[in-house]
């Protein structure tokens, strides 16, 4: 029966093709079938470039973070070199989790057995192994993933054959260049869960069409009519839009505004760019700051999420500046905690064994791109 299921799955999202106003939504089942996850984990998250965070995040040697990667623990962390490097999070003598959550450490002791590790990943000591026949130390370092970063992103991606970063990425960074998002900085990060599949948490950063329903009082008054999506090249999507104002900040914190981004004219300084690299990266470069959100399934209605927010290196150095970014935290808090409540009960839509596939707006061109890209991925024969 679970075969069956995900062959009819397949069968549904061969109405998800591009170009966007003629696609179908994605089947409610990709966001409540519990065997479809296995699935994603497998081709989406093992098989992608994901995001795992801003590169200011493991600033010092042995700064590092633990993520579950859509089942798969791991681990970020800054080598005595310098490097930024990912390993599985699951000791080599019986798989016990290395490290939680985040810090800095000068070597990774497993804390079952005591097994050590240096920041390179090799095995530096297993106590009490002295009567295992043969033991080859040199063999039994952590597994390690490709890392790279980019535009101050760091990603990590777990298929030795994937195509590189860069390729990944195509024209994302010369569509980014006036953003100049190399040089922004971390202030906030934030980690939480949600009720709901992780695609909805990121689909609902990525279209207007909600703002005047979930958000009236709080942010729709800033936006005007947006661009449409981009024609890009890369495993990406994004869409431009003129705001009156900042979109960073709640109609009475405006005094607390900061200038733009050195460098960034013209019509970019007028509104923010929304922009999703797949598959589990969205982020807004509004053109005083940059607020960024990582989605990671926990199980096929919970998502692990990572909130940063980012400010050019100009307004940490302006008087006051603290005062002002919680102003901006502020912002962004009061239309998230406006969009969980949507987020959950959509869940709970989709759910219904009657939920079926609809149709996107004009307003939702992003969210179509990246159903288009998944249902193509997800597609693979069994």
């Amino acid at each position: 029966m679970q075969r069956d299921n995900i062959i009819e799955i397949i069968e549904e999202l061969a109405q998800v093709i591009p170009p966007a106003p003629s696609a179908m939504t994605l089947p409610p089942r990709c966001y409540s079938d519990a065997a479809w996850l296995e699935r994603e984990r497998e081709l989406i998250f093992q098989d992608s470039w994901v995001t795992v965070g801003r590169k200011e995040r493991w600033q010092k040697t042995g700064d590092f973070v633990a993520l579950d990667i859509a089942g798969v623990p791991t681990v970020m962390i800054r080598d005595k070199s310098g490097a930024v490097r990912a390993y599985a999070n699951s000791c080599r003598h019986r798989g016990m989790k290395l490290l939680q959550g985040q810090g800095r450490c000068k070597v990774v002791v497993c804390p079952f057995h005591g097994w050590t590790y240096d920041l390179e990943g090799a095995l530096i000591s297993a106590p009490r192994m002295e009567t295992c026949e043969q033991l080859d130390t040199e063999r039994l370092g952590l597994v390690e993933f490709r890392l790279e970063t980019h535009d101050g992103f760091v990603f990590v991606c777990m298929d030795p054959d994937q195509v590189s970063l860069e390729e990944w990425l195509g024209d994302f960074s010369d569509l980014h260049a006036p953003w100049m998002l190399e040089k922004l900085v971390s202030t906030r990060v934030r980690e939480f869960e949600v009720g709901c599949n992780w695609k909805s948490f990121i689909e609902v950063f990525n279209e207007y069409y909600h703002l005047p329903y979930v958000h009236p009082d709080s942010i729709t008054g800033y936006y005007r009519e947006p661009d449409a999506a981009d024609i890009v090249i890369g495993e990406y999507t994004t869409q431009f839009g003129v705001t009156d104002g900042t979109a960073a900040l709640l109609e009475d914190s405006r005094q607390h505004a900061l200038p733009a981004a050195p460098g960034l004219t013209g019509r970019n300084a007028t509104g923010t760019r929304y922009t999703w690299i797949y598959p589990n990266l969205t982020f807004a470069a509004c053109f005083d700051s940059l607020w960024m959100y990582q989605a990671y399934p926990v199980t096929v209605d919970r998502c692990h999420v990572v909130q940063t927010i980012c400010f050019p290196q100009a307004s940490l150095e302006m008087p006051n500046f603290e005062a002002r970014a919680e102003a901006y935290c502020q912002r962004i808090d009061t239309a998230l905690e406006e969009d969980l409540p949507f987020l959950e009960a959509q869940q709970q839509g989709l759910a219904s064994p009657f939920a079926r596939q609809g149709r996107f707006s004009a307003l939702e061109p992003s969210v179509a791109n990246f159903a288009c890209w998944y249902a193509d991925k997800m597609s693979t024969s069994e």
